[in-house]
């Protein structure tokens, strides 16, 4: 969760990284087929005329203030990328760098990590003139403020119950209820580490870490937590507010962590599956569908077509710098 500087790795850890690396090449899309193969065996099952219906249902005021949370929600995930500006003190502009981040968001909601969160932030960020060692910080301090707040937020309700894991799952709740007290803690101890840790600087498998201090990480914290409470207000109004709020925060964040270890891009189906193995029983199929699938369709594919047009925007007010970085950006502040 700190900024992270990229040095050359030791033997040890490069071997390491490589085994990792081949395991995850045939592991994760394996994974990926099962649950897709899942998906598919239950599609038949699934009540698409009442889902369509219960599209047809909603009307253009509810549609119009999800759209709104969403958007709001995108706007302030960019707010994440100023964390790193503020932290390292690059010399690129906030406005920029807000839509950068923007921009990315939306690709690697549709189109994966690889493609958004990490491919499209080193491209845009490159041809504006920073250098990889600030790139990779940027990206590292984006993510551990992102997961910061899913691990405050969905910690908080695991611990409380909000949510009982299927039989498949092979999860208890009192197994439940301990990770989430186990995820507060690690996210308070990263924010107490940070604001009274002496040592700012580690050396961990060839690369130096260095914490942001106290009011930065408080910031991330803010920051996170509160993106993805949008989230979950967002879903919980296309659900008619049938579900209380925390459950379907609860099941959201769930699904969310689902969707990231399975390279499925946009996480398509998995989102669909995880709540209609929590909320079966509480909402009607074709209901349920009809809020998960218009969900999709205003967080992730309309913000899609605003994040294209920034990207052009971006793409060509951003000339090809000749040496392709500018000089290494200012120490970060302690």
């Amino acid at each position: 969760m700190a900024a992270v500087l990229s040095s050359p790795a030791a033997p040890g850890a490069a071997a390491a990284t490589t085994r990792w690396q081949r395991w995850r090449r045939w592991a994760l899309p394996a994974l990926g087929v099962v649950v897709l193969g899942l998906l598919l065996s239950h599609i038949h099952k699934i009540d698409w005329a009442g889902a369509w219906h219960a599209l047809q249902k909603y009307s253009p005021w509810l549609l119009l203030a999800v759209l709104g949370l969403a958007t709001a929600s995108h706007a302030l995930y960019g707010c994440f990328d100023l964390i790193g500006r503020r932290h390292l003190r690059h010399k690129l502009s906030a406005p920029r760098t807000w839509a950068i981040a923007v921009t990315s968001y939306a690709f690697n909601l549709n189109l994966g990590s690889l493609v958004g969160g990490i491919g499209m932030r080193a491209r845009l960020y490159a041809r504006a003139g920073l250098d990889e060692a600030t790139v990779a910080q940027i990206v590292g301090l984006s993510l551990a403020t992102n997961w910061l707040g899913y691990g405050l937020l969905a910690g908080g309700l695991f611990a409380a119950g909000a949510i009982h894991p299927p039989r498949q799952a092979h999860i208890g709740d009192g197994a439940l209820r301990a990770l989430g007290v186990a995820m507060i803690l690690l996210a308070i101890g990263y924010v107490v580490a940070c604001a009274v840790s002496r040592r700012r600087e580690w050396v961990n498998r060839g690369r130096h870490v260095r914490l942001p201090g106290g009011r930065i990480a408080a910031m991330q914290l803010v920051l996170s937590s509160a993106n993805w409470a949008l989230m979950g207000a967002a879903m919980y109004l296309l659900l008619g507010q049938k579900v209380p709020y925390a459950t379907t925060l609860a099941v959201l964040m769930a699904a969310s962590i689902v969707g990231v270890i399975t390279p499925i891009p946009a996480g398509l189906g998995v989102l669909e599956a995880v709540y209609l193995a929590l909320l079966s029983g509480t909402v009607r199929q074709g209901a349920l569908m009809g809020a998960v699938l218009a969900y999709r369709a205003l967080y992730y594919l309309v913000p899609l077509a605003g994040g294209l047009a920034l990207y052009l925007l971006l793409e060509r007010s951003l000339p090809a710098q000749a040496d392709g970085a500018m000089p290494p950006a200012e120490a970060p502040a302690g």
